[in-house]
């Protein structure tokens, strides 16, 4: 006998797991409904129909109901919501939004993906015609029409995550005057604060209007009225601060919520009732590295869930392993890719760790569009298991960090990084890749080899005049430096040994840190004990200090910055 498959949702997560029962039963009825007016569109690229890279937002609407149906013989319902689900009988109550009708479907299995809702922040104005959120199709039309018929200039987005980053480029890319403001002192939450920095230069330099540690009060016509009291002009606002798990349903269905408020679901993504499944924005599921339950929404776990679900009811197995959460934003000049755990989950979880900060080339330094890549990867202290790692840079940031993704679900250490061989040409990257050279710096952390002080520390260095020696070259010097550094190049070491202190603790860096290692090898070789390098050295630093300085006024810690 065929199974009765019915589907709520039919974005990422429903519409993989309908798609995946077709091909496994051919003889299965399977219904998708979705409440609103397309089917599987892509969510992810909506905000890059603001800038006109996705010209036309018919594109962003991959498959519509007559390909689902002539194409997988799926029957998908737009307009049509489902509305409650009787467990006893199984059937669900769905009413068709376009007549008002309701009708009942029954069921032998049942998958929800009724996915998450833009949260839009409970304050005064938040209702206005101005403000907007950004979730499907229709949302992108709206708020693209609304910014053309009123010759709209100046935007706010609210938030700092990955949407509001894309959306606050892609308007600043349209011509528009934008306003980012986001509560928290960084943007970018799955990036350390140090590695932030580099994301708020870029969108600073780019002519985005960065307002941090702010929350907004309230939205008027014009404007948007800061915590601080501050006015920033606005004639429209786009609400990117979070999604909330659309979970209304499966309450009502009495389905068990899980410790974050979402859908619970087992190994298999069933939730407390064997008929029903549940996937995508609306369930927890737990972290790989850490055994909590999270909330993960995005695209990738999402349809590998739906495709679990679908090849479980037909008793197939599948390997549920958590999430570790693999992401990459395109900020501008910069990509910003990040995967398992950053420095400050890992001190949350209570895991003993450390970390390495390299800025490698991206490439052999002859080749054109060759640039430093900052890396930072966090490993667990003492058996330099993988945890986590971030990249920013101009470079391929995403091949690095799915190499990380890789090897991190493969309880990777150090020594497996080290010895990892992968592809090399002058013009992709370096016959030591960015990865290999970050794990032979963290074995050396690991081993004891030398001890290093991060970028965070430099400025208290600087303000109680530590001893600092710059091994760059004294053209690279003359350039730019830290205020109290002593110049004594790496080429000049040996024979100004004596200008180096043996009864304080002595601070090295470089440009990037490799000379300044060298430079430490050397003299703990003639028996030096009391040598620190700074990790990031002074391209580091730079990018570390230069947001701050600008915002705040402070006296900056060096004669003159370098990025390069």
């Amino acid at each position: 006998m065929s199974k009765k498959i019915l589907v709520v949702g039919g974005v990422a997560g429903g519409a993989s797991a309908a798609a995946r029962a077709r091909r496994i039963d051919e003889s299965a009825e399977i219904i998708m409904f979705e409440r609103g007016p397309h089917v599987s569109f892509s969510n992810c690229s909506l905000p890059f129909h603001l800038s006109g890279i996705v010209e036309d937002s018919e594109d962003l609407v991959l498959v519509c109901p007559e390909t689902f149906k002539n194409k997988y013989n799926i029957e998908a319902r737009t307009r049509n919501e489902v509305t409650g689900v009787n467990r006893e009988e199984k059937k669900v109550t769905v009413k068709n939004l376009e007549t008002g009708e309701e009708y009942e479907e029954d069921y032998d299995k049942l998958i929800l993906s009724p996915g998450a809702s833009a949260i839009c922040a409970n304050i005064e104005g938040a209702q206005n015609e101005n403000v907007f959120t950004l979730r499907n199709v229709q949302d992108i039309r709206e708020m693209d029409s609304y910014i053309e018929e009123n010759n709209v200039e100046n935007i706010a987005v609210v938030g700092g995550g990955y949407i509001g980053v894309e959306v606050a480029e892609n308007l600043h890319l349209d011509g528009k005057n934008v306003s980012l403001v986001e509560a928290q002192d960084q943007i970018m939450n799955p990036f350390d604060y140090d590695m932030a920095q580099l994301i708020h230069k870029e969108v600073m330099d780019k002519g985005i209007n960065l307002i941090l540690s702010e929350t907004v009060e309230k939205v008027t016509e014009d404007s948007v009225v800061l915590s601080s009291g501050e006015e920033v002009e606005a004639e429209a606002v786009v609400m990117a601060i979070g999604v909330c798990p659309e979970t209304e349903l499966a309450e009502d269905a009495g389905l068990e919520l899980g410790e974050t408020g979402s859908i619970k679901v087992n190994h298999n993504y069933q939730t407390s009732d064997d008929d029903i499944y549940a996937v995508g924005d609306a369930i927890e599921t737990y972290h790989q590295l850490t055994n909590e339950t999270i909330r993960l929404p995005l695209a990738g776990p999402a349809q590998r869930q739906a495709r679990a679900a679908a090849d479980h009811i037909y008793g197939k197995s599948h390997n549920n392993n958590g999430v570790i959460g693999s992401s990459v934003v395109q900020a501008f000049d910069l990509s910003a890719a990040a995967t398992g755990l950053n420095e400050k989950q890992a001190k949350e979880a209570g895991i003993p760790h450390d970390i390495v900060y390299t800025i490698p080339m991206d490439k052999v330094g002859l080749m054109p569009d060759s640039n430093p890549m900052h890396f930072k990867l966090v490993y667990e202290d003492p058996t330099g298991r993988i945890l986590g790692a971030q990249a920013i840079g101009k470079g391929n940031v995403d091949k690095r960090i799915d190499v990380i993704a890789s090897m991190i679900s493969m309880d990777a250490t150090l020594e497996d990084l080290k010895e990892l061989e992968l592809c090399y040409a002058p013009m992709f990257g370096t016959p030591k890749d960015v990865i290999n050279q970050t794990a032979l710096v963290g074995l050396n952390l690991l081993n004891g080899v030398f001890e290093q002080v991060p970028v965070t520390k430099v400025r208290e260095l600087v303000e109680n005049d530590a001893c600092i020696i710059d091994v760059r070259e004294e053209d690279e010097f003359a350039n730019g430096h830290l205020k109290n550094a002593v110049n004594i190049p790496l080429s000049e070491l040996r024979d100004r040994v004596d200008e180096i202190p043996e009864d304080e603790p002595v601070y090295l860096h470089c440009r990037s840190g490799q000379r300044s290692y060298n430079a430490i090898m050397a003299l703990q070789d003639m028996g030096y004990d009391n040598l620190y390098n700074v990790s990031g050295s002074f391209l580091g630093v730079c990018c570390y200090e230069y947001f701050q300085d600008q915002l705040t006024g402070r006296e900056k810690i060096v004669t003159e910055y370098n990025f390069n």
